[in-house]
């Protein structure tokens, strides 16, 4: 179980550190509607990414996060073989999605604005991220670990992801999709014994 740090093996205040994504600890997941009217739910595949950050001056800080999307699953094969085809993701000619921030600004209770560069099948558009540090934490073996949640909500035309169908009351599957961030991180001394860091 993880613990809160003590004050005393927190960062020091004004110190960078490099927290690199842990896979294991880490889900995307979205969100959109069908047929306007029920919300269908599905996971995208394996994050990973680089957060850089001095949890004393979190506006500072620079994330960067990458996404598998042959991942993706919503617990039906049919749609989920879909969304891979190219009506939607193309996975074989686009396997990843990628965010890159630019700018942070704060806001309150620990919350943030994370704006920057969104792509998806290779078209990138600017968004801004709701981000929530939930903390930092020791897993009892020397090692630190952050937390973090996001959420954003796109239009998925602005991304290429156009195919539609018509239907009496709309359209058979919204533009609206909201993406949501639960993040778990590890230092980066923790990252190169595991890893996931260079």
């Amino acid at each position: 179980m993880y613990q809160q740090l003590p004050a005393n093996m927190r960062p020091a205040r004004g110190k960078q550190m490099f927290w690199y994504i842990d896979p294991a600890h880490t889900s995307v997941t979205f969100s959109v509607k069908h047929m306007m009217l029920s919300t269908v739910r599905g996971s995208l595949g394996k994050a990973s990414g680089r957060i850089e950050l001095d949890p004393a001056h979190p506006e500072q800080g620079d994330f960067e996060i990458t996404v598998q999307v042959n991942g993706i699953t919503t617990g039906d094969m049919k749609r989920d073989g879909h969304l891979a085809s190219p009506d939607f993701f193309h996975v074989e000619k686009y396997p990843e999605i990628s965010f890159k921030s630019k700018a942070i600004f704060p806001k309150a209770d620990g919350r943030y604005t994370v704006s920057g560069d969104l792509t998806i099948r290779e078209v990138t558009r600017p968004v801004s991220f709701d981000v929530e540090l939930i903390g930092t934490a020791a897993n009892g073996q020397g090692g630190l670990h952050l937390g973090a949640a996001a959420s954003v909500t796109i239009d998925r035309s602005d991304f290429g992801l156009t195919w539609n169908m018509p239907i009496p009351n709309g359209v058979l599957v919204g533009d609206k999709v909201k993406i949501e961030v639960d993040l778990e991180a590890i230092d980066e001394a923790s990252a190169k014994t595991r890893g996931l860091a260079a």
